[in-house]
């Protein structure tokens, strides 16, 4: 049976990251469903340096991603000079993609994914969201025009909104549309086996 979900994620929630190859994984057990992404917005708009005490809360959570999943982590990503740990403008790039090229919108978010955790980028500023663009086969001027339009801010924050009228409060999450009713089927790092699982489970109760 074919479905759609709506994947709920942040691009600089750590778990979102180790939740990648689960992902990988369910979408090759079940190749008919149709994945949306919604941005949650993990510390949108943020403006104050991450001062030590606050790096060491967030390695720590990477360490306990690294350890359930093997993913490469980069302590650089933290060590940016005036680094602000705000998710909003990567996003609000997650958005502007979705709205241009929605096809690419999973696999900007892996790469913007990529590019913080493993590459340790700046994935907070707009040139780097830019390129990590021009990488994925998007037109880089083109991003970068509507990625700071007052458009893409609004959208941006109706994603917020919206997950947070839907009551979801941690990442990652997925939820199944069905008939104008929502479900949840996982929320936090879940094996592909279990979301499959989940489905299945929904499914013989929608019979």
């Amino acid at each position: 049976m074919s479905h759609h979900l709506i994947y709920i994620a942040d691009p600089m929630c750590s778990w979102c990251y180790g939740f990648g190859p689960e992902l990988a994984k369910f979408e090759q057990l079940e190749p008919e469903t149709h994945i949306d992404i919604l941005l949650g917005g993990l510390r949108a708009y943020h403006d104050e340096p991450a001062d030590q005490a606050f790096k060491e809360t967030i390695r720590g959570h990477w360490t306990k991603v690294r350890d359930v999943t093997g993913l490469p982590f980069n302590d650089a990503a933290l060590e940016h000079e005036n680094f602000v740990y705000d998710t909003e403008p990567a996003c609000r790039a997650v958005v502007t993609v979705r709205d241009t090229t929605p096809e690419l919108a999973l696999p900007y978010f892996h790469a913007i994914q990529r590019a913080f955790y493993a590459e340790g980028r700046n994935v907070t500023q707009d040139h780097v969201l830019a390129d990590i663009a021009a990488e994925t086969g998007i037109d880089r001027e083109r991003f970068l025009e509507l990625w700071r339009s007052p458009e893409m801010r609004e959208q941006t924050e109706h994603d917020f909104a919206l997950v947070s009228r839907w009551g979801v409060r941690g990442f990652p999450a997925i939820v199944a549309a069905h008939d104008d009713r929502l479900t949840l089927v996982a929320s936090g790092y879940t094996p592909a086996d279990k979301v499959v699982a989940a489905l299945s489970q929904l499914d013989s109760i929608s019979l």
